[in-house]
């Protein structure tokens, strides 16, 4: 039985072989540092003691199926947020709580997608959207974010591929895998676009308050006031708890226009029931608290000195290039020159994980064109970042 032609065009690499040739290793006995997941739980990042504790506290409140969209009290938390970033005209009837923005993301281009439409996706993108969207009949088209601009989106190549076909703009900002905090300036670009052509705006903005250094998050929906825009968020990355797999979404704009689609995402919520309930009590809390996340990504937090090792790592060796991240929770490598030809970015992959026991993600897993890249998260502690970066150092000496 062969399983649906469908996947042929889903790519997931960031779990796929070489991340299951790193458990067999493991099973063998070898210690794989694994950098291929932005997953803080695994490098002792602890989710907010008071979120968890509100979530046991509601415990009981938790055992039924609850409202569709998701309970009302972590619908309203994040009306509240988006309000107090400037964002009007959101109620929580237009608030959807899912299992993980991933959850979502699907769900949101389900009811969106009719078969032959087109969404315009950055290159590199998080494989996430360019899979959803072959998955729901759609074909992603994939706009340049060149790294010798910062990885910023190239506004005249994404608008040479708008055609009458294109439904969406899909926006990562704070950008995974680059790194990349987009500016207003080209956030409006994006947003007039999308008012030209009638394009959703689809935000995912997991990583808003992920930020290092001079770097300035705009909400997309603060711009976006006269088309449909959807922002993405959720626990997973801010609050460091992936395992709740809590996400929400959020309709804002041209909600007139907005309101068949919202129907459409109200049936499918409904056909699933509704999404983890016990993680939603902990929404609440988690947005209209402590932002603990502040004192990670500043001078002297954990997050900070990380990626301040992984740059400095970087600068360092004559093997590697490093575009500077500004946001979110990875590095974007790319090899020197020197390897071009020689050696790829899967095969780089692939000797580093079996001969020197390190897990990245090859950066073509990431829809670019090129594979010369390789995407690291710099989530784990300096002193397993230097030896990472030793070990790599050693591979790539043995190719030079």
């Amino acid at each position: 039985m062969k399983s649906s032609e469908v996947l042929q065009d889903v790519r997931y690499e960031i779990r796929g072989q070489l991340a299951n040739h790193a458990l067999e290793l493991e099973k063998r006995g070898y210690e794989i540092i694994s950098l291929n997941i932005g997953n803080p739980g695994l490098f002792g990042f602890r989710t907010p003691e008071t979120m968890r504790l509100a979530m046991i506290e509601n415990l009981g409140e938790a055992e039924p199926y609850c409202h569709q969209k998701g309970i009302f009290p972590a619908r309203e938390a994040v009306v509240m947020q988006q309000q107090d970033r400037g964002v009007e005209g959101v109620t929580a009837d237009e608030v959807f709580i899912g299992n993980g923005v991933s959850e979502l993301i699907d769900l949101s281009l389900r009811a969106l997608l009719n078969p032959g439409d087109e969404v315009l996706v950055p290159s590199p993108d998080y494989p996430l959207w360019s899979a959803a969207v072959a998955l729901n009949g759609g074909t992603a088209q994939h706009y340049r974010c060149d790294e010798k601009n910062g990885f910023l989106p190239d506004i005249d190549h994404m608008s040479s591929l708008i055609n009458a076909r294109t439904k969406a703009i899909v926006v990562i900002n704070p950008n995974n895998p680059s790194g990349a905090v987009y500016d207003r300036e080209t956030l409006a670009d994006i947003v007039r676009l999308a008012e030209k052509n009638g394009l959703v705006v689809m935000s995912d903005e997991i990583y808003d308050q992920m930020i290092y250094d001079e770097a300035e998050f705009i909400p997309m929906a603060t711009l976006a006031t006269d088309v449909i825009c959807l922002t993405f968020s959720g626990l997973s990355k801010i609050y460091r708890a992936c395992g709740y797999r809590v996400g929400w979404v959020v309709f804002s704009g041209d909600l007139e226009q907005a309101r068949d689609y919202i129907h459409g995402m109200e049936l499918l919520s409904a056909l699933r029931l509704c999404s983890n309930v016990p993680g939603q009590w902990a929404v609440q809390t988690a947005l209209g608290g402590h932002q603990s996340i502040e004192q990670l990504v500043t001078p002297g937090g954990r997050l900070y000195q990380s990626r301040q090792a992984v740059i400095e790592r970087a600068a360092a060796s004559k093997f590697l290039n490093l575009e500077r991240p500004m946001g979110a929770m990875y590095a974007f490598l790319r090899l020197d020159e020197r390897f071009n030809g020689v050696l790829d970015d899967q095969a780089f992959a692939l000797d580093l994980l079996e001969n020197h026991h390190v897990l990245v993600a090859p950066g073509s897993s990431f829809n670019t064109p090129y594979t010369d890249h390789f995407r690291i998260t710099t989530l784990p502690d300096p002193d397993t970042i230097s030896v990472v970066f030793d070990r790599i150092d050693a591979c790539l000496t043995q190719h030079c």
